[in-house]
């Protein structure tokens, strides 16, 4: 008997059970010198093929962990992970290296952050796209570099017949990260995971990049999980968003409720810090207060509390009790106001400011 505690929901309240990626309860941590960092911390979500979920959150909020786990680049060594990642119906956690391996690059895959640095230096661009391809298809290689050429069009290169042979150093940062989504997307994915894909890339060429994930995920039906720091980034590209602070998930909605009618005061800090282009600019942009907590040592209570502005509001535990999401319920707000005081806080005092 599944009773409403089993029930994975989505943001939209509706129940989720067999969505195409489910990660339930996910927990990351590195055993350091220092003490064990908690890198991810009970954290759930699920996603629909053919949708966009973004994750945002400031550096070290543990977004590009969570990536990396769902990839299966995390096992072994001084890394402890425990939870569920379901892919299709396959369990990631617990599966084989071999059986993880085989999914990635054909079932998932994954756009770095750092493509000069993701890619080798001492291979041509095609041959590596070749070799990804080849990894999970049979074919010969005069077939799979035509593939590769293939792709390389449909990512913008212009001249692929002639830049499938150029090495990472000539291209641009623009070029390559098109070549590094080229590769990714070789294997048609079903889920494509994009790690900081315009970072370092001025603003132009940044709506390309966006713009071209957008395209080729209505081509290949993908669902695609836009990890970034920026919200500004996932506006009008994401139909979920989650956000992340010190490896919790802190709001998870709708992205146009989170944008809003945004709820939590660190999304509300996230949303003031960020530069508007639709109105006159009147003050200087407002940073979040302190810094990001260390993950070894985690303050009590909410995580959150030494940086926000609303704390002890009406006698309310935010340095005792933890307001953590319950396990099987991704859509919500991990904060201890109640949801009419935060309603009001934003309308009243948030959003003249923003």
């Amino acid at each position: 008997m599944t009773t409403s505690a089993d029930i994975t929901l989505t943001p939209s309240g509706a129940p989720a059970p067999e969505a195409f990626l489910e990660v339930r309860d996910l927990k990351v941590q590195f055993a350091t010198d220092d003490g064990v960092v908690k890198a991810v911390d009970g954290l759930s979500f699920g996603l629909e093929r053919g949708q966009t979920l973004g994750i945002v959150g400031e550096s070290g909020s543990g977004k590009s962990v969570t990536s990396l786990s769902i990839m299966g680049l995390h096992k072994g060594g001084s890394v402890s992970m425990s939870g569920e990642i379901w892919l299709d119906g396959q369990e990631l956690i617990s599966a084989s290296k071999e059986e993880v391996r085989r999914l990635r690059g054909s079932k998932a895959a994954m756009i770095f952050q750092d493509p000069l640095s993701s890619m080798h230096p001492f291979y041509p661009v095609g041959e590596q796209i070749v070799e990804a391809y080849r990894v999970h298809h049979d074919v010969p290689a005069k077939q799979a570099r035509q593939r590769a050429i293939d792709m390389l069009a449909r990512a913008g290169i212009p001249q692929p017949e002639r830049r499938v042979d150029d090495y990472p150093h000539q291209f641009s940062g623009g070029m390559r990260q098109r070549a590094m989504i080229a590769m990714a997307l070789v294997n048609n994915p079903s889920l494509l995971i994009a790690d900081e894909p315009t970072t370092a890339l001025d603003v132009t060429v940044q709506a390309q990049i966006l713009d071209l994930i957008r395209d080729l995920q209505v081509e290949f039906g993908s669902a695609v999980i836009i990890i970034t720091h920026d919200l500004g980034v996932v506006a009008e590209l994401a139909d979920d968003i989650l956000v992340m602070y010190a490896g919790r998930c802190m709001e998870y909605d709708r992205a146009q409720k989170v944008f809003t009618a945004p709820e939590h005061p660190y999304t509300w800090g996230l949303l003031a810090s960020m530069p508007r282009l639709d109105r006159e600019v009147r003050d200087r942009l407002k940073p979040i207060d302190g810094t990001p907590p260390s993950l070894i040592n985690l303050p009590t209570g909410c995580p959150f509390h030494p940086r926000c502005p609303y704390l002890g509001r009406d006698g309310i535990p935010c340095t005792t009790v933890d307001p953590h999401l319950p396990r099987h319920v991704t859509a919500g707000v991990a904060c201890h106001i109640p949801h009419t005081d935060r309603i009001r806080t934003f309308s009243e005092e948030v959003l003249p400011t923003l």
